[in-house]
């Protein structure tokens, strides 16, 4: 058995399910804090740009986080890393329930950001586990635990916040956010097994290293480009949504709350049921620019919404083309990637992915304002055309390299 394989062979065959499971519980308490956010910083009596950086300041944190935490999981293990990570978020819930000011909590936001940014240490847990055939399928069903997690999780948190009663009002929901991660990281203590063998771990991956080969190689540099292009379509248009259906159907935070429900359930559907059979039966390449064609032509349309029903329908089946595509992102990575710099190469794409939550609302927000309400859907669909043919061209070149490596191997 060759040493690339020993991993995969020596976990148990139900170490990525088990792993996405206590992934849910943790984004239960995520999905808990996120649509109180505003109202929690309006609590402080901030003003919009500050609420604004009490958002941005998490994804932030996360562009740096997710390459560190990447990188350092190819040396330590996974397992280190997703305890200390998690462990760290739990404390930053617990201490932004006692924020002294909206400057404090945009700091602690920061913090929580940088230390939530794991999601290329969980990803490469997925691939060292998991068949490289497969790898879509599992990467899927780790985000339908973030989307189911986003569904339940506004509902808890609601029933729990007391906005009347200033920043205190938020304690309890906070307060359960942290117990949810500290139940998290007690689970990957005693159930989650490391997935890296002590030999893979003796040599340090170079930080720049895992840059230049990201940068370098033809496959990945173009997925790279593709989850930037494509995050920053997709959250301008997510982060405009509201204003855009306020204007266009005088739509209210019940209406735009009802339309996010289904936009989750049909994420969370596609990504549990339909993405790994899809990429397995088609092949990575092939879906990945499905769901971009989809997203394509949802947003081209969405400006022509006769009304609610439409509305739904079209921003539900963009979330389903984001869910046909972005495991199978992970996964060409994960399988064209040096083993032993997966885990960083991983944590650069996730970090792409974050700038583009930094900086896909801003500039969504000045189409908005300063071109037209619609300015956001065309933007997203100008961004995310030449992505499909980036989806293509990357899925082309894992092929070839996927072929010659078979080759040299005997």
């Amino acid at each position: 058995m060759s040493d690339a394989a020993q991993p995969r062979a020596t976990a148990s065959a139900m170490a990525a399910p088990s792993l996405i499971a206590v992934i849910f519980i943790n984004m239960l308490g995520f999905g808990i804090i996120v649509p109180l956010l505003p109202f929690y910083a309006k609590s402080f009596e901030a003003e919009a740009w500050q609420i604004a950086l009490v958002f941005s300041a998490y994804s932030a944190g996360s562009f740096f986080g997710e390459p560190f935490w990447g990188r350092l999981s190819d040396r330590f293990g996974r397992k280190p890393l997703l305890i200390s990570t998690i462990g760290a978020n739990c404390l930053c819930y617990f201490f932004l329930a006692f924020a002294p000011n909206v400057w404090a909590a945009i700091a602690i936001r920061f913090v929580g950001g940088l230390a939530a940014g794991n999601g290329a240490v969980v990803q490469g847990y997925i691939a060292d586990v998991t068949e490289p055939e497969k790898r879509a399928g599992k990467l899927a069903w780790m985000g339908a635990a973030w989307n189911v997690g986003l569904i339940f999780g506004p509902m808890v948190g609601g029933i729990f916040a007391h906005p009347e009663s200033g920043p205190a009002g938020f304690r309890i929901p906070l307060f359960l956010a942290s117990g949810l991660a500290a139940l998290s990281v007690i689970s990957i203590m005693l159930f989650i097994r490391e997935s890296r063998e002590r030999e893979m771990l003796s040599d340090r991956p170079s930080r720049w290293g895992a840059l230049g080969a990201a940068i370098g190689s033809p496959v990945i540099s173009r997925l790279m480009l593709l989850t930037f292009l494509v995050g920053f379509a997709f959250t301008g248009i997510e982060s405009t949504f509201g204003l855009w259906a306020q204007a266009r159907f005088d739509w209210g935070p019940r209406d735009i709350g009802v339309c996010f429900f289904f936009v989750g359930i049909g994420a969370a559907v596609t990504q549990m049921f339909v993405t790994g059979r899809l990429s397995e039966r088609y092949g990575a390449g092939r879906m990945l620019a499905v769901g971009m064609g989809m997203t394509c032509v949802c947003a081209v349309l969405q400006p022509f919404s006769i009304g609610g029903p439409m509305t739904i329908a079209l921003m539900t089946l963009m979330a389903i083309g984001q869910s046909v595509a972005w495991p199978n992102v992970s996964a060409l990575i994960s399988r064209t990637a040096d083993p032993s710099r997966q885990g960083a190469i991983l944590g650069i794409n996730n970090a792409m992915g974050a700038l583009a939550r930094v900086v896909g609302p801003f500039c969504a927000g000045l189409a908005f304002a300063g071109v037209s309400i619609n300015g956001p859907f065309w933007l997203g669909a100008v961004v995310v055309a030449p992505a499909i043919l980036l989806a293509v061209e990357a899925a082309r070149r894992a092929k070839t390299q996927e072929e010659q490596a078979s080759q040299v191997v005997p």
